[in-house]
């Protein structure tokens, strides 16, 4: 009888503790760990961003300096990798391998920008227009309906146009003033649904003020899907500048980027291809890399999907 109860006793003991519960954020960074998507991508968004931030590491050419004796010199020379002859010369003697580096930050710096951008305003006219409802919705639900109908890159040629002088900043304004469309509805819908939680009624019933309610409440349960909206539109931003900037009517010429050496390579598509083949490499790369980062946050956040 003694025995029983001593064996007893150490099972007890070496009873295994309950596992703790998970937030939506720890399960989804479980998820993500273990998503080979997602390594591969943010590996290639970290090199980008240190490429970005430290172009200087990854060459010593200049991007604006040109040698006129060679012009068109040197197609892609294989047996000098990461020198500046290494991918050739462009019309102007200038390095195309250090264009590609130095013409990373403006893609990246508009990208994101436009992301923060379009992510904030529209985040908020969401939230305001889920939240309150009636006439509040809408009216901010039409004004979203009139810009969200106005083509996007058709709008961004219309009002860069009409600057001579056209920044980064410039860019970023036209971008975001005409991309937060998307945002504004998925946030919309999402604190539509969050509102009539109990968490919810019970803080308003404890006589929270409706900013404390939308702050700390609603905003930490509606953020998800935004951040997965805006994690693969940002990938579709610097697309857009490599477009406008290949149109002519993005970044100026003294600003280096991918699109304007496409607009330049495609002059010279038949004789030097490979002015154009880089950079588009580059913007390839960069543009899946966002989608696969949105794709694999998607498929964590997202308890339908796993």
């Amino acid at each position: 009888m003694a025995t029983t109860a001593a064996d007893a006793a150490g099972a007890v003991a070496v009873e295994p503790k309950a596992e703790k519960a998970r937030s939506l954020w720890g399960d989804a960074w479980r998820d993500l760990r273990r998503n080979p998507y997602f390594v591969v991508s943010a590996i290639l968004i970290i090199i980008l961003l240190l490429i970005a931030a430290f172009p200087g590491l990854f060459t010593s050419a200049s991007p604006t300096y040109g040698d006129l004796r060679n012009h068109f010199l040197g197609k892609p020379q294989y047996g000098h990798v990461f020198s500046p002859e290494w991918l050739g010369y462009d019309g102007q003697g200038r390095s195309v391998y250090a264009r590609m580096i130095y013409g990373t930050r403006a893609s990246i710096e508009v990208g994101i920008c436009v992301t923060v951008v379009v992510t904030l305003l529209g985040g908020v006219v969401g939230m305001i227009a889920g939240y309150f409802g009636g006439i509040v919705d809408s009216i901010l639900s039409r004004i979203t309906d009139v810009f969200f109908a106005i083509p996007f890159l058709l709008g961004a040629l219309v009002v860069l146009n009409s600057f001579t002088d056209r920044t980064v900043w410039v860019v970023i304004a036209a971008l975001g003033f005409l991309g937060w469309t998307q945002i504004t509805r998925v946030m919309r819908g999402s604190v539509i649904t969050i509102k009539q939680a109990d968490y919810v009624h019970a803080a308003k019933a404890l006589g929270a003020s409706t900013t404390r309610i939308l702050i700390r409440h609603i905003l930490p349960n509606a953020v998800a899907p935004v951040i997965v909206v805006a994690t693969i539109a940002l990938g579709g931003y610097i697309s857009a500048e490599a477009t406008l900037s290949y149109l002519g009517v993005g970044l100026p010429s003294t600003v280096v980027s991918w699109g304007q050496d496409i607009s330049g390579g495609a002059q010279q598509i038949r004789t030097a291809q490979h002015i154009m083949l880089y950079p588009s490499i580059m913007l390839s790369i960069t543009v899946l890399a966002f989608i696969m980062l949105g794709d694999a946050v998607r498929n964590a956040l997202d308890p339908k999907l796993r």
